[in-house]
């Protein structure tokens, strides 16, 4: 864990996002700073990433700490977010984004790919809010925004893995919502389609901008603006939903 500038203090406005060293995570660490969050930023490996994500958010005035632990190991999650918890208090925003895909038709898909893509996409969601809910619900004040994917709504082949644990995700968020409502806790996902990002890289982007009804693929700050949006209290009525940022494409 490194901590940049002043530390967060007691009450301040603290947003957690998780697999911010880049893409679509770095995207939204950098917008919620700019909102006036303090973040939390956290990332599993790419330390060099994560820097320049933390360089950005000084550049701009913000506050920052790189947060770093594996989101699919329980014990990482809770050392690493209990103390800062219990020296600060909860973040008011926790945005569960952290994940990867590992591609295969599941006829040649190995276990190991399978377990591992639910383990941090599920068992990450689960880790990290899991670390965080108990003091939020003492609060009674929180936002929980998580980022799920279009192949959780309409699935996409050779994509099972993924498919399965964004569509988890979102059946997650629902029940969250309808959990901690009362609580004053609004629980949402944020479902980008293709976004610029290392993920897409490689793919024929002219044929898959073609079957997009905006013809072109997404950029991450378009998917942190909605992201922004749910943390703020400009969407207070906002809870259970899953808003699409995907240029178009239908989900049924």
């Amino acid at each position: 864990m490194e901590t940049v500038k002043a530390p967060t203090v007691p009450g301040g406005k603290i947003a957690l996002v998780t697999g911010a060293s880049k893409g679509i995570g770095a995207a939204i660490a950098r917008r919620l700073a700019h909102d006036g969050f303090t973040l939390w930023v956290n990332y599993h490996r790419d330390h060099t990433a994560a820097q320049s994500v933390r360089a950005d958010i000084l550049a701009a005035g913000g506050e920052c700490q790189l947060l770093s632990f594996d989101v699919s190991d329980a014990e990482q999650c809770r050392s690493v977010l209990l103390p800062l918890i219990e020296q600060y208090g909860p973040p008011e925003v926790l945005v569960n984004n952290a994940g990867f895909a590992s591609d295969s038709v599941i006829a040649m898909m190995q276990l190991e790919d399978w377990n591992r893509v639910l383990a941090v996409h599920l068992g990450g969601f689960f880790n990290v809010t899991s670390s965080v809910i108990a003091a939020m619900l003492r609060c009674k004040h929180g936002r929980i925004i998580n980022i799920a994917s279009t192949s959780g709504q309409t699935g996409v082949a050779g994509q099972v893995n993924y498919s399965a644990a964004k569509a988890g995700l979102i059946g997650a968020t629902r029940s969250l919502a309808v959990e901690l409502g009362r609580r004053n806790i609004r629980v949402n996902a944020v479902a980008p389609g293709f976004i610029a990002t290392d993920m897409i890289a490689g793919l024929p982007l002219e044929n898959i901008s073609a079957t997009i009804p905006l013809r072109r693929v997404g950029q991450p700050e378009e998917v942190a603006a909605v992201v922004s949006f749910l943390a703020s209290d400009e969407s207070s009525y906002i809870t259970g939903q899953v808003i699409g940022v995907n240029g178009g494409i239908f989900t049924g």
